[in-house]
């Protein structure tokens, strides 16, 4: 699967897995088919409740136009209201479990949605998806014309979890931490070092193993000179020191 290094506010890449573009058709025909069944029921409720027909018998076509464009607004901004709301998704895309993010950092603004959503008009509606589709397939990143314009792309949000992939360490009951220092740190702190720091493990990459140490050192307000650890234990017992102080192994 490809993926995509997203840089966090800590400096950081993280890496997440790209959403497949046969998940993005799928999450996009979920929203159309919860969009036709809106239609369908506003529309059997007009004609059967409120006699619609005969409340737009002396209308003109303009004001018909007009009237039928509110009572279909819900639909037409759908994409753009779900995605501001639910920070990325859309009914279609949370099930698909895929969701949309800036390439730079992790949450899009309004502007983004916005933009993306005006784009929809050029390479989904007015191309029946083709250019979408297209740009989609060719582009590094998988991204269709609204996501190169704003920076944005879709990201799979099923990955297997275990205790790896969290914050979470098995810890001794007689353990004794080191560092009290690291209550300054964040769950989403401790997780982005704790998936980077196994990163670099598994290829032994020594400039990331360096970077989160001096990132931690400066966060935790340490004298590196005084620190009596290879960096590797360093952080192995920062990550661990997080967990006993905030009772993520219990």
């Amino acid at each position: 699967m490809n993926q995509i290094a997203i840089n966090t506010s800590q400096n950081i890449n993280v890496y997440f897995t790209l959403a497949g573009i046969g998940e993005r058709i799928v999450a996009f025909f979920l929203d159309l088919f919860i969009k036709v069944l809106y239609i369908l029921i506003i529309f059997w409720i007009l004609r059967n409740v409120f006699d619609f027909s005969d409340f737009i018998r002396d209308m003109d076509g303009w004001s018909v136009g007009a009237l039928v464009l509110m009572i279909t607004l819900p639909v037409h901004i759908y994409t753009l209201v779900l995605e501001s709301l639910m920070e990325g998704q859309t009914f279609g895309k949370k099930i698909m479990k895929i969701k949309v993010v800036k390439i730079d950092g992790y949450q899009a603004s309004f502007g983004d949605y916005l933009m993306r959503w005006i784009f929809r008009l050029v390479d989904i509606v007015g191309s029946m998806g083709i250019i979408a589709f297209i740009t989609s397939v060719v582009s590094k990143n998988h991204q269709r014309l609204g996501d190169i314009a704003t920076g944005t792309a879709l990201i799979s949000l099923k990955n297997n979890v275990n205790i790896s992939h969290t914050i979470l360490e098995q810890l001794k009951e007689d353990y004794v931490p080191t560092f009290p220092q690291v209550i300054l740190l964040t769950d989403n702190d401790v997780r982005i070092i704790k998936e980077n720091f196994q990163k670099a493990l598994k290829t032994d990459d020594r400039q990331i193993i360096n970077r989160l140490t001096v990132k931690i050192v400066e966060i935790l307000k340490l004298d590196a000179d005084s620190i009596q650890f290879t960096q590797r234990q360093f952080i192995n017992i920062v990550i661990k020191d997080y967990n006993f102080y905030t009772g993520k192994d219990s």
